[in-house]
């Protein structure tokens, strides 16, 4: 029965397997201490330090920061609509500059509006009449589709002058009696 009892527990372990296994037991509680010793020494130091080799943490020149901050908060067409807001002269030119502003640019999902405000209705029409061809030198200029339609407002009414004597709590000349 001895033999039968060797059998159902399995094949016989030779020499040079239990010294396999007591060298893979080992390794593995070698890596166990190494990998704690590691951690304990990482948090004296304060943490992760850098390399030799570049990552995420090195100091970066400010233009390659500001470019790598634009790209990844989504920020490129509103810069480049705002540079046009400061370029607003040298791209419709210097007389229609002069008479029309940009006022607010609205980037809903379809529809890409650049608004414009007049100081007259003359150059409020004028301007209307441009419109194509200035959202054709505006996309030449910020890449295609950023602006898709200039909105054109007129001159603002005269803002209600009130002077000494004067009602409380009216509104003034707009007052609708009722």
């Amino acid at each position: 029965m001895s033999g039968e009892a060797e059998r159902a527990q399995g094949p016989e372990v030779s020499g040079v397997d239990l010294a396999r296994q007591a060298l893979a037991a080992a390794r593995e509680q070698a890596r166990a201490r190494g990998a704690a010793a590691q951690q304990r020494k990482a948090s004296r130091r304060g943490g992760l330090r850098s390399g030799a080799r570049a990552d995420g943490r090195d100091p970066l020149p400010l233009g390659a920061a500001l470019d790598r901050l634009k790209t990844e908060r989504g920020w490129e067409m509103p810069m480049a609509v705002g540079g046009v807001m400061g370029r607003w002269a040298e791209i419709v030119g210097a007389d229609l500059a002069k008479h029309c502003v940009p006022v607010r640019y609205d980037e809903a999902p379809e529809e890409r509006v650049l608004t414009v405000q007049c100081d007259s209705t003359v150059w409020a029409t004028q301007l209307r009449l441009l419109a194509p061809q200035l959202v054709a030198r505006l996309n030449a200029d910020l890449g295609q589709g950023t602006v898709r339609l200039i909105k054109v407002l007129g001159p603002g009414s005269p803002k209600p002058w009130y002077g000494p004597l004067r009602a409380p709590g009216s509104t003034g000349p707009r007052d609708t009696f009722g």
